[in-house]
């Protein structure tokens, strides 16, 4: 069964050319280590992250090396939205 839910990583390394193509290793405080694809199947930005950048990642799923998603995207500021508690912007 596929979950669509979101996990927030942060990038640990690029492997730019992998056994089956480029892909990137990120840390979750949740799951540990999920490595995803940087194709464009997988990977939705134009560029490909750095290390220490935060991503989003969904469609995971487990095999005998790790967690691996098949859906990477960066975060952005609407990501942050309900975890953001500043004054002023409760109503």
């Amino acid at each position: 069964m596929s979950s669509n839910k979101c996990y927030y990583a942060i990038v640990d390394k690029i492997i730019a050319e992998g056994e089956h193509g480029p892909y990137a290793v990120a840390r979750s405080n949740q799951l540990g280590i999920i490595t995803f694809s940087l194709n464009r199947k997988v990977w939705q930005e134009e560029e490909w992250p750095e290390p220490g950048t935060c991503v989003i990642l969904q469609k995971l799923f487990k095999k005998r090396a790790g967690w691996r998603a098949n859906f990477g995207r960066l975060v952005q500021p609407e990501d942050q939205q309900p975890v953001a508690s500043k004054k002023g912007t409760e109503q």
